[in-house]
């Protein structure tokens, strides 16, 4: 607008980050919540934070914060084994960084300098924030509140990184075209985090009633989708292809109709850009483009450090300390990583982890007995199952930029599963058969 108000923009939001941290200990943790929630992908907002007093570390600061508030409140987590997966997975972790260390491959994870130590602590910072959550999250205004504040988030993350794309010429796809979003870390990281939450959106409104509402949550999904595809991210698009199947199995067999007929005919659908970019997986001679095969050369490389140790791997956050292909310092695939680097202990845990989050959603959605509950919840499966597809491409995992508001959402849908189970174990309203889904106790919190 040409003001130059933009400039104090950074520092206001920081000054806001010190005041939730004194409202969250005040006890209105939820406050606190809630404020951090648009900045957890918004990474290059915080990054400008590191020009004041402990501006690296607002986001910490203020989810530790939440924590205690909630503490101090004597709120409690809604009961889940995630907790524990989590507890015995981070501890693990630590320990196997320590066999890294034996083995010679990285420091000893002691000090903020040894990027393994530091590479630990900062994915961290996820369960912490499901911990948060979980502790401030405690009613259906509040579930209803943070979807909210969801979508609010998702929306800045879109006209930011869609005004980035169509800053460029998008007629035809080269690498340059390709945009970080305010995530900062690259295209494909932003593809993971829109993918993810365009299929929570879509999953949570279709329970939504209120035409204006579906309209506009419906809406936020296009928008979304769009942003996406100018991600030119190939690993993105199957997210949300097997994510979008995923939904028509479970809630609409005629959105599988609408895929097939997507599949079918998606070239001459999508801008030319996007087929180009799509059809760069094989070069003329039906060989691998380059980023393809040094991927594969990159996946064999690390099956023979896996077989070198496969119970206990190499030790945790390692591999970005090697040599390897094309001087590559990630696998390009999580689950790979999580082999190579904590072998077949590891897999296992991160296996019962998934296995937990989408039995979480899933319960939610098919015994829910409140359709806000239940959109939370097949939205939530959705995004889970987007970031399973995700990971094959990268480590899509262990960023909080991308998966920070995944977490706050598992514990909201914890919280729902629960308040689903308090409904189920109420007297049922005078007239309404058993089976029959309790829309709200309040009616002034309807969603239709």
């Amino acid at each position: 607008m040409g003001t130059g108000l933009g400039h104090y923009i950074p520092f206001v939001a920081y000054l806001g980050f010190w005041i939730m941290i004194l409202a969250s200990l005040t006890g209105r943790p939820i406050m606190g919540l809630y404020y951090m929630m648009p900045f957890i992908p918004y990474r290059t907002m915080r990054d400008r934070f590191s020009d004041y007093p402990l501006g690296g570390n607002m986001l910490t600061i203020l989810v530790v914060a939440v924590i205690l508030g909630a503490l101090l409140k004597g709120n409690r987590l809604p009961k889940s084994k995630l907790y524990l997966t989590w507890f015995v997975f981070a501890s693990y972790l630590y320990l196997s960084m320590w066999m890294g260390t034996a083995m010679s491959h990285a420091p000893a994870p002691i000090w903020l300098s040894d990027i393994n130590f530091v590479t630990w602590k900062d994915y961290m910072l996820l369960p912490l924030l499901m911990v948060a959550a979980g502790l401030t999250i405690e009613t259906r205004q509040d579930l209803k509140r943070l979807v909210i504040v969801t979508a609010i988030s998702l929306f800045l993350v879109d006209k930011n990184a869609l005004a980035e794309s169509l800053s460029r010429s998008i007629d035809s796809f080269d690498e340059s075209k390709r945009g970080t979003g305010p995530l900062a870390y690259g295209s494909n990281q932003l593809a993971a985090f829109l993918a993810q939450f365009a299929m929570f959106f879509c999953g949570f409104t279709a329970f939504v009633k209120r035409k204006k509402i579906k309209l506009a949550g419906y809406a936020l999904v296009a928008l979304t989708v769009v942003t996406t595809m100018y991600t030119f991210s190939r690993g993105s698009y199957l997210a949300l292809i097997f994510s979008f199947a995923v939904l028509g199995v479970l809630k609409n067999r005629k959105m599988l109709i609408v895929l097939a007929i997507f599949l079918i005919t998606w070239q001459s659908v999508v801008p030319k850009s996007v087929t180009e970019r799509v059809n760069m997986t094989k070069n003329s001679n039906g060989a691998l483009e380059a980023s393809a095969q040094e991927r594969v050369d990159l996946w064999e490389q690390s099956k023979q450090m896996f077989l070198a140790s496969p119970v206990f791997g190499m030790g945790y956050a390692t591999f970005q300390l090697g040599e390897h292909t094309a001087n590559l310092k990630d696998t390009h695939n999580w689950y790979v990583k999580v082999l190579v680097e904590t072998g077949v202990i590891g897999g296992v845990i991160a296996i019962v982890m998934l296995y937990q989050m989408l039995g979480a959603g899933y319960r939610v959605f098919r015994n829910g007995r409140d359709p806000l509950y239940q959109g939370i919840g097949l939205g939530y499966l959705l995004a889970v199952c987007s970031c399973l597809i995700a990971n094959c491409f990268g480590d899509r995992w262990t960023y909080v930029e991308i998966n920070g508001l995944l977490w706050i959402l598992t514990a909201a849908t914890l919280r729902a599963t629960e308040l689903t189970a308090e409904l189920a174990d109420g007297p049922e309203p005078l007239g309404l058969k058993p089976k029959q889904p309790i829309l709200s106790r309040a009616p002034h919190l309807e969603w239709n």
